[in-house]
């Protein structure tokens, strides 16, 4: 279970929910609503006011690199820190077999992985990225607009994954613009306000 409980993150208002294992919550809203800014709050990436518990076990009671490794989270725009994806993948957390397996079913190979990351697609990226993020068996995947850069046959094989991962207990939160993939794979949505209008009210909150 993630149980989020008055996190602030300006200029959202404050925000509390959980989501429990085996579900989705799809966190919606326009540009600049604060989508990315809530999911990296959440993995512990940037420091906000608040409180996040997983399983019972608060944030900061956690040591952040295992937190950061229950707590997974997937960017839109995924970083890569070496001219492979083969060297960004934890060789600790790596099941060789799993791994193949886990590539195939986003439509990869293991070839992939040694591809000079320069030389990949906007979609192998995002989709190596997704698979990355498996290893280790994390508890919580924070997904940034999963699918935003795949076409359809590839978006069709990132959904069936999301769901195997529900399926096999494990909670998603998925930031996302497309309100056909929120309806397909959420449980639950949360709708962020627009900029302007969480602006209004907060000058108004003032008065």
């Amino acid at each position: 279970m993630l149980r989020v409980e008055t996190l602030r993150i300006a200029p959202l208002p404050s925000l509390t929910f959980e989501v429990a294992g085996g579900e989705c919550l799809a966190v919606e809203g326009v540009s600049g609503s604060g989508k990315t800014r809530l999911l990296r709050a959440i993995a512990d990436l940037d420091p906000v006011a608040g409180l996040i518990f997983l399983d019972g076990a608060e944030r900061g009671e956690v040591p952040a690199p295992h937190w950061r490794g229950l707590v997974r989270y997937v960017a839109a725009e995924p970083g890569w820190w070496s001219d492979t994806p083969r060297a960004t993948f934890a060789p600790d957390r790596v099941d060789t077999g799993k791994l193949e397996r886990q590539l195939a079913n986003v439509g990869l190979t293991p070839l992939h992985l040694d591809r000079d990351i320069a030389l990949l697609s906007t979609g192998e990226r995002s989709r190596l990225a997704f698979v990355r993020a498996l290893q280790g068996e994390p508890n919580v995947l924070l997904l940034d607009e999963p699918t935003a850069s795949l076409d359809p046959a590839s978006t069709a094989l990132v959904e069936e994954q999301i769901r195997f991962q529900l399926f096999a207990g494990r909670t998603v939160l998925l930031a996302t613009h497309d309100a056909g993939l929120a309806q397909r794979l959420a449980h639950t949505r949360l709708m962020l306000p627009k900029p302007r209008e969480t602006a209004i009210a907060a000058e108004a909150g003032t008065r």
